[in-house]
């Protein structure tokens, strides 16, 4: 059986051509006002696919990028966006569930974003301490997700949303949780 959180499973479709929903103008208002300047401080995009928002946290916001993916297609369509290769984000090809994240450039990061990538995890509290584990104190974790309820229920993406429990995963144990909703999606700024 193939999960939605494998390779086996997104590889196929990136290099198909398959792509996702893009940035807009107000998440990236919300992104820019709830994780501030990077200041050359190191951030970790989970699951970058074109890498449109590593870029902006690298190019726009000042952080110290590297953008992760399960995807061999979609880390080479983010490093084939980069005008000038060596000045924007690092690319790595990572399983954030299964690889050895000692191989990541940076031991942990101040900014740590999950873009429409926390719903596909099979196994939601793992991937949250891995992540917890990666962050700095006083670092921030950044998520936008889907929240169920939010389509109609004859919308062929209704099922895309999390449940209230996966919610309750992703939000338990921090010290604070900010919020800001995009239509069908939820911000969540987390901070430890």
């Amino acid at each position: 059986m193939t999960t939605t959180s494998t390779a086996a499973y997104w590889e196929p479709l990136w290099a198909e051509g398959r792509r996702y929903r893009q940035l807009d103008g107000p998440e990236n208002r919300l992104i820019d006002e709830f994780v501030g300047p990077g200041r050359g401080r190191p951030a970790l995009d989970i699951g970058c696919g074109d890498g449109t928002l590593a870029r902006h946290l690298h190019h726009e916001l000042g952080y110290r990028t590297t953008g992760i993916d399960i995807s061999p297609s979609a880390v080479a369509l983010a490093a084939a966006h980069d005008e000038d290769p060596g000045s924007g984000p690092a690319w790595r090809c990572v399983d954030i569930a299964t690889s050895d994240l000692t191989s990541l450039p940076e031991p942990a990061y101040a900014l740590i974003t999950c873009r429409l990538v926390y719903r596909w995890m099979d196994d939601k509290a793992a991937f949250v301490n891995r992540v917890r584990h990666l962050l700095v104190p006083g670092g921030t974790f950044w998520v936008v997700t889907e929240i169920a309820g939010r389509r109609e229920d004859t919308d062929p993406l209704h099922s895309l949303g999390i449940s209230p429990a996966e919610t309750e995963t992703l939000t338990s144990g921090w010290s604070t949780v900010q919020t800001a909703d995009l239509d069908v999606l939820r911000c969540y700024a987390l901070h430890p």
